[in-house]
Order: C-alpha cells, then sequence, then structure tokens
C-alpha cells in the first residue's frame, strides 16, 4: 500500500465518477457544441455568483489567460513572492504577456492592502511599467494552505479600484478556503475580475480548471484560450467529472483538513521537528531540527510506503487529499509516532 501525501493533484477517478463520464452528452466545444461543459461552466459561474465561465484543460493556462487578458506587454502585476503564477507556470507572464512581476514580501504568500498600495508605480512616470493588475493566491500553496479573510481581499479591492487595477484570484484550492473558513463563495465573486478554480485537486477530477468573469471578459478570453491551445473537442467526459465533483466532493474537504493538522499534532511531539507551520487546510509545512536532513526523512518514510516531498531549506511538505484514506491515516500516524 503506498500512501502518497506528496500533492493533492495525484488523486484518481473514482468507479462513480468514470460511470458519471463515460454518460455524458458531448458535442464540439470548440463549437460550443457541448451541453455538457456548457452546463459545468453555467453552474461554477453561478456557484460564485459570476457572470461567466471557461472551461480550461488546466489551472496554468487558466491564469495565464487572465493575466493576458488584463494586462499589455510591457505592464506590471503584483502578486505575492511565492506566488504560483511566477513560480510555477514556467515563466508564461512574460513569455505570454510580456509583463513583469512587483513580488511582494507577504505572509505565508498573502498580501494586504497597504503592500499593494505601496508597490503601485505612479502611472505618469513612464520610466516604470505600467501596474495594471494584482493577483492573490486562496489558498496559498507555498504559503502552506493559508487562507485569505474575505475583509482583506475586500481592502486591496478598494485599492485596485482606485487606482485603475484588475484584480485576478488564482483560485485553485479555494475550494478549501470556503470549507475551512465557511465563506460564501459569491463574496469573492463580488470582489475579483476574474476567478480561476482548479477541478483536479482537491476535488478529485482528472483534469480540467474553469476561469470566471464577466461574459465580456470570457468572451474574449475564449480567443486567449484559442491561441493558447486550449479548444477542446468532445470534452464533455472531462467536464461531467466536474460536475461529479462539484456534487460530491466539496464538503468531504474537512476531512482532508482534519487528517492534515492530526498529522501535525504528532509532528508537534518530536524532537527531529523544529517548526510546524499553521495548518488551516489540507497542507502541511515543517521544518526539521538542526542536524537532520530532509532527503533522509523522506528515504526513510519511503521505506515505510509513505512518500512525502521537500521544498528546499530542510522544509517539507505533506498534503492530503481525497485518496488518502482513513485506513492510510492511521498507519501514518503510527509510523510518526515511533520515528
Amino acid at each position: 500500500m503506498e500512501i502518497n501525501l506528496i500533492s493533492d493533484t495525484i488523486t484518481k477517478p473514482t468507479y462513480e465518477m468514470l460511470q458519471y463520464m463515460f454518460n455524458a452528452h458531448v458535442g464540439d466545444d470548440v463549437y460550443r457544441q457541448d451541453p455538457t461543459v456548457i452546463e459545468l461552466e453555467t453552474r461554477v459561474a453561478e456557484f460564485f455568483g459570476m457572470e461567466a465561465g471557461l472551461f480550461f484543460p488546466s489551472g496554468t493556462m487558466a491564469n495565464q489567460t487572465a493575466i493576458k487578458l488584463h494586462t499589455q506587454p510591457g505592464e506590471q502585476l503584483i502578486a505575492d513572492k511565492y506566488a504560483h503564477v511566477y513560480h510555477y507556470e514556467g515563466g508564461g507572464v512574460s513569455f505570454n504577456s510580456g509583463v513583469s512581476c512587483c513580488l511582494l514580501d507577504g505572509h505565508r504568500g498573502m498580501i494586504n492592502a497597504s503592500q499593494v498600495a505601496a508597490a503601485i508605480n505612479d502611472p505618469e512616470f513612464y520610466h516604470s511599467p505600467l501596474t495594471s493588475l494584482v493577483c492573490v493566491e486562496n489558498t496559498t500553496n507555498k504559503g502552506g494552505g493559508a487562507c485569505y479573510e474575505l475583509e482583506d481581499l475586500r481592502e486591496i479591492k478598494k485599492v485596485c479600484d482606485a487606482n485603475n487595477l484588475k484584480f485576478h484570484l488564482d483560485g485553485a484550492r479555494i475550494w478549501n478556503a470556503l470549507v475551512a473558513k465557511r465563506q460564501n463563495p459569491k463574496e469573492f465573486g463580488a470582489i475579483f475580475d476574474t476567478i480561476s478554480v482548479c477541478l483536479s485537486k482537491g476535488l478529485g477530477a482528472p483534469i480540467g480548471s474553469v476561469l470566471l468573469g464577466s461574459k465580456e471578459d470570457i468572451r474574449r478570453a475564449l480567443r486567449i484560450r484559442k491561441i493558447l491551445g486550449g479548444g477542446m473537442r468532445q470534452v464533455g467526459y472531462l467536464a461531467a467529472a466536474g460536475l461529479f465533483a462539484l456534487a460530491h466532493n466539496i464538503e468531504r474537504l474537512a476531512e482532508d483538513h482534519r487528517r492534515a493538522k492530526e498529522i501535525a499534532a504528532v509532528l508537534s511531539t518530536k524532537s527531529w521537528v523544529s517548526a510546524i507551520e499553521p495548518v488551516e487546510t489540507n497542507i502541511l509545512i515543517f521544518s526539521l531540527a538542526e542536524g537532520y536532513s530532509d532527503q533522509l526523512l523522506i528515504e526513510k518514510l519511503k521505506q515505510k510506503n509513505i512518500l512525502i516531498s521537500s521544498m528546499g531549506h530542510n522544509k517539507l511538505r505533506i498534503v492530503t487529499h481525497l485518496d488518502y484514506k482513513e485506513v492510510m491515516h492511521t498507519y501514518v500516524i503510527e509510523t510518526l509516532q515511533k520515528f
């Protein structure tokens, strides 16, 4: 029994999800004739109280489309120094949009309104790039699954509105935040110009993200998606997995959060652990005490059929997910207690 806690992207469709996919009604989505894709886009948009949605093969493509949508070459976006759009999207910000990044030193991947306000370049000072977009991530990946408070996001939105900036949410793990904080998704829809949400992490679909925004923004995003190679034909089979995930896998995220916190509780008793970042959702980041090797711990756990990952600098990451069952959790807890 291999227990993979490297990421929540490793989940596989359940039998029930596969059956739902097999029974999907499909059409050619490039011609906007796939009823299942249209149903998914509509349902996610309504869930967040936004006008329209567009299905994408990946969260990276959805984010990059949003950035292209809101910026012009030579401009600049503001994001946290750990932002996924900067670190883990292949340099797409510069390659696709010709945009630079102003990276802020936030707290666990989260930035605040005063930091954003201070980072905006004077639009009359033509020596600096024109600031046009703010991107935030919720929950944060490198920040250990931290969640924004809605009021903090509203304060950033005020700064954006006052300075004619667009506001994009990389909501790859927004579902975890909604469950952990008991937040209303429509409140997020009221704050952001665009939101990308992922269906293939916590929700367990095999592939897919949805970009949300106004009807006009999504109309324009359709062309950008085509340019990036994201137009797909009978893709309703994949959209069906997203519909199944929305219906069955949101509230159960609380189980992932509980298990992550229980692992953290065990690690907190170990002398070889020097620090554990607060666990709000399903991502647990901890640091090893001086003299201990992250690679050695990874190898020892691998020998016990438990897989975790290193973040460098003697930090390690554990991510709980849909395929991490209670019997596995019991084994992991018992194994760590013996280390």
